[in-house]
Parts: structure tokens; sequence; C-alpha cells
């Protein structure tokens, strides 16, 4: 494993398809190859995905002509799909050596109740997010009001746009006390502990 550090979401890295996670968490993908003009992760980066925490053990540059069947086989894919999924961008060709390691961290956070002296660093992360504008306390109430309403639906309630929005609740989704839902959002127990008089 690992040493610990700090978490990347999915988002701009190393993008990975449903089946493909499931494939990494039973060991039988083990790599993924990207096209980029220069590498968007590095060894040791370890990304937050629906499956769990995905480290990230090597990123080597590799010559597309060269790969092989079984180079296909460890990214869960046919040679013919990994060659016409490359052929749809340009850049070097990255190898990205990937295995699962462990939970995301954040599912054991939501379910741990606030102690006061949680409650305290809390409070003082949500006064230096609302700094430049206060928005965490609107925002957790209405989605404990509201669970598994749209964000759209969410934001336009509290006069704001969809993807500022977004960004704030994944903030707030960081301390552990909101989760996302298939549709929505709800506050975690943590969350609950927290607004909790």
């Amino acid at each position: 494993m690992l040493a610990p550090g700090r978490l990347k979401d999915l988002a701009g890295g190393v993008l990975l398809r449903q089946e493909t996670l499931d494939g990494i968490v039973a060991g039988r993908v083990t790599c993924a190859f990207r096209r980029w003009e220069r590498p968007r992760v590095k060894a040791g980066t370890r990304l937050r995905t629906p499956v769990g925490v995905v480290a990230v053990t090597d990123v080597t540059p590799v010559n597309p002509a060269e790969l092989t069947a079984e180079d296909a086989e460890a990214s869960g894919q046919t040679l013919a799909d990994l060659q016409a999924m490359l052929s749809r961008s340009t850049g070097e060709v990255w190898r990205i050596a990937l295995h699962a390691d462990g939970p995301d961290p954040r599912v054991a956070l939501r379910s741990t109740p606030v102690t006061p002296a949680d409650r305290a660093a809390l409070d003082a992360r949500l006064a230096r997010l609302d700094r430049t504008r206060p928005w965490t306390a609107e925002t957790l109430a209405i989605i404990a009001a509201q669970p598994g309403v749209r964000a759209p639906d969410l934001a336009a309630q509290l006069g704001r746009e969809t993807a500022p929005f977004k960004r704030d609740v994944r903030k707030l989704k960081e301390l552990g006390l909101t989760e996302s839902l298939e549709v929505g959002y709800r506050l975690s127990p943590r969350g609950e502990s927290y607004l909790a008089p």
C-alpha cells in the first residue's frame, strides 16, 4: 500500500469506466493507457473512485506500435479496442500501472459522530470556506431539508449556478458531512450529528 497522501478525485486524471474499476478491484485490470501531451498523474498518486482508492504505481511512455494483446488485456480491453481508443486523441501514449488501494476514507468518516473536538475543527474549517462568501450553512440546510433533490434544482433555489454549487457540495463531502445519492445528496450521519442541537 502506498503511504497515505492527499487523495485526488478522478476527474481530470485517469477517467475509468465502471467495468474497468471493477476489474482493478478484482485484480484483472492492472493498467490503463492514455494519450497525453504530458502525464496528468504520477507514480504515488492515489485516486478516489466509486470502488474505493486506486493507486498509481508507475507512469511510463510507450510506443503504441509495440502494444500487444497482453497489454490490452491488462487494461481490460481487446487490442483492437485499445488501438481504436488511442487513435481518437493525440499526444504521447502513457501506460499507467494501477491497483486497488483500499476503501475511500470518506466512507468511514461519514459514519463517525462529531465529538466536541471535531465540532471545533469543523466550525473552523467551515468558517474558512465561508470567508469569501457565506454558503456552508445554507447548503447543509437545503440538503438536510431536501435529500435526493437534483443539484440544479437545489442550486436554483439558492440563486446559484449548478457547477459552483456542486463544487461546494464536494467540499462538504470531503469533510464527511454529505454523501451523493443516485440523484442529489443527503446529509451523512456525521452531517446530521454536526447539525444536531
